[in-house]
């Protein structure tokens, strides 16, 4: 009796196990040009409403004055619109794209936005390298995971960025102090059909900030190759069901108006997002260290070195159905009441 009320009170009154501190992370997005950067912004959220992570600011590597905006419209959608978005100037895809328009959709009694925003335009955005150093500045050292899923262009511009009024670093040894892992989604690390040299679509656009990035990035940095993505379709069925929960929502939106379902597109940018925020739950493997470049056609090249900074995520089919099932709970999650913008 004595040994049972002892150890019961040492229950009770011993301090809970510290949380685990939320990832905080930076979205450096080619939002427009695919659906996944929507579907990963939503993931995102859950993950955020789930206390896994912090949003600490959206950088767009794509040149359209909507791209902000819908970013901006995606994050109040999710009851946080103070999240700061930065925007690149003269960036490498200019055009529209299929879904950006949801930024300048009416509601349905046409006397608003569908989607709220505080975000008029991109030019009113700052520029994100500016916003990158300025984010980073504020957070206590090698505290930020990076998730790049779109063209290398903002990250290589902020290797090459000087001292400023936020600070005395240059953004090489910003990145350095603060970051503490960059995850890509970048490249292909297996075959890729019969292609013997394929390019992927984010290394081939701006080549050599892709180049610039692998070369210099000064912290370990996580690839997931087009493969990846490719393996792991999200199941058009979440499109279709998961989302009724309100008239419009603009993750299946964005979808069906990019390619409606049946299609199951795959999720290469929501598997950076998870691998960063969710790294020891075991939804991938990874290679050993190594190097990464890339050659002068975008060809992806990794060379095995104990001492490499770089790693390339590794999926095995059991994994895939666990992953597949994650993606369609977490992205159709509804948004988390208690935020507000």
């Amino acid at each position: 009796m004595t040994t049972a009320f002892l150890s019961l009170l040492l229950m009770t009154t011993a301090p809970a196990h510290p949380a685990e501190e939320p990832v905080r992370l930076i979205f450096d997005t080619d939002l427009g040009n695919d659906v996944d950067d929507a579907m990963a912004m939503g993931l995102i959220h859950a993950l955020q409403s789930r206390g896994k992570c912090e949003l600490l600011a959206v950088t767009l590597t794509k040149d359209h004055e909507l791209a902000g905006p819908l970013a901006d419209a995606i994050n109040h959608f999710y009851g946080r619109g103070s999240i700061p978005i930065g925007v690149v100037r003269d960036g490498v895809t200019p055009e529209q794209g299929k879904f950006l328009g949801l930024a300048a959709e009416p509601n349905d009694s046409g006397d608003g936005l569908r989607y709220p925003r505080s975000l008029a335009s991109g030019s009113e955005a700052p520029e994100a390298v500016a916003l990158l150093r300025k984010v980073l500045a504020e957070q206590p050292d090698g505290s930020v995971v990076i998730a790049q899923v779109g063209f290398s262009t903002n990250l290589a511009r902020l290797l090459a960025s000087g001292p400023d009024d936020v600070s005395p670093l240059s953004g090489r040894d910003l990145a350095a102090k603060k970051v503490r892992l960059l995850e890509v989604m970048a490249g292909a690390f297996a075959p890729i059909g019969d292609n013997a040299r394929f390019g992927e679509y984010n290394v081939v656009q701006d080549l050599e900030s892709a180049r610039t990035l692998v070369r210099d990035w000064p912290t370990p940095i996580v690839f997931s190759g087009f493969e990846i993505g490719i393996a792991i379709p999200y199941p058009a069925a979440s499109i279709e069901n998961d989302f009724g929960y309100v008239a419009h929502h603009p993750i299946p939106e964005a979808y069906q108006v990019y390619e409606p379902t049946p299609h199951e597109r795959p999720t290469w940018d929501l598997t950076s997002v998870l691998h960063a925020v969710e790294p020891d739950r075991g939804y991938f493997d990874l290679s050993p260290p190594g190097r990464v470049t890339f050659e002068d056609d975008g060809q992806t090249r990794f060379e095995p070195d104990p001492d490499g900074l770089h790693r390339y995520l590794i999926v095995t089919p059991e994994q895939v159905i666990r992953i597949r099932e994650a993606f369609a709970q977490l992205v159709s999650q509804p948004p988390d009441a208690t935020d507000d913008d």
